[in-house]
């Protein structure tokens, strides 16, 4: 029987809306998409960099929230305005990931809540 549980931390963005930060059924987190928002202030990060850390590190805190790391992510979903930014996206992206990296999508987009630059969502995978 599938087990459901409800991922929170004030260490990430609160929702913004009707959704949770991430679920985790079983062995499998979903994690509900990250822009560069900062979780004390809900301010937006300045410039597409300062965007690109805060995102990566939201997924950590929420992955670090439901037990596991960055390491356990098996699949990302990255979506930017501008795909012009996705160089800085891989080379950013490599500080925060190590080998093997998880399979990965990019796609550009016309817009993004509250104005962002990027978002990424994610699943992870926990073997207890």
């Amino acid at each position: 029987m599938a087990t459901k549980l409800i991922i929170q931390t004030p260490d990430a963005p609160a929702a913004i809306g009707t959704y949770s930060q991430a679920v985790r059924v079983n062995d499998t987190v979903y994690l509900s998409g990250q822009i560069g928002l900062d979780p004390t202030t809900m301010q937006m990060a300045e410039g597409v960099e300062d965007q690109i850390h805060r995102v990566f590190q939201n997924l950590r805190a929420v992955a670090n929230a439901a037990g596991g790391s960055m390491d356990d992510m098996v699949k990302l979903n990255i979506y930017l305005t501008d795909l012009i930014h996705f160089a800085k996206v891989n080379e950013i992206m490599s500080t925060y990931f190590r080998q093997p990296y998880p399979a990965r999508a990019a796609v550009g987009v016309a817009t993004l809540p509250r104005g962002a630059l990027i978002e990424a969502d994610g699943v992870m995978f926990l073997q207890d």
